[in-house]
């Protein structure tokens, strides 16, 4: 493929770019199999999400400013993560199994590891984000569980 524009050539725009034609794969044989408005939600916004993620990277790479460039490339990875939660739900709702999202998970967690070394490398203040590769989980040392409770 002939490149034209620098955000092409970044690895993780390409990754984004493969799960977009996996996610589509899914997304048609979902639609194909029920027209159950809840779970056709749950499909507009894991295509939604997967499209945002792409054009974030996109967006984010033609920005001069690094902190601008950073924002952009931790909104591209909350639309990773939130692609993530997407299949989460379509198994939980037994429209998909574990093992059929697999695929996509594995392709999200190597975005989401990209883009936060992007984020780290374009802005020194940021939080400190870490990856257990172990169960493939993100985690966000900033985060408080009880923070929602009331006192």
């Amino acid at each position: 493929m002939r490149t034209y524009f620098d955000h092409e050539k970044l690895d993780v725009y390409q990754l984004e770019l493969r799960f977009i034609t996996w996610v589509t794969r899914l997304l048609v044989d979902i639609k194909q199999r029920s027209a159950d408005a809840r779970i056709a939600e749950v499909s507009d916004q894991l295509d939604r999400a997967s499209l945002s993620a792409l054009l974030n990277t996109a967006e984010g790479n033609g920005r001069r400013q690094r902190r601008t460039r950073a924002k952009f490339f931790d909104d591209a990875r909350g639309s990773a993560t939130e692609c993530a939660a997407c299949l989460d739900a379509l198994v939980a709702k037994a429209v998909c199994s574990g093992p059929d999202t697999d695929e996509g998970k594995q392709l999200l967690l190597r975005i989401a590891s990209i883009l936060t070394k992007l984020i780290e490398r374009f802005d020194f203040s940021s939080s400190t984000v870490r990856e257990e590769t172990d169960q493939g989980a993100f985690e966000d040392e900033d985060e408080d569980e009880n923070e929602h409770e009331q006192p």
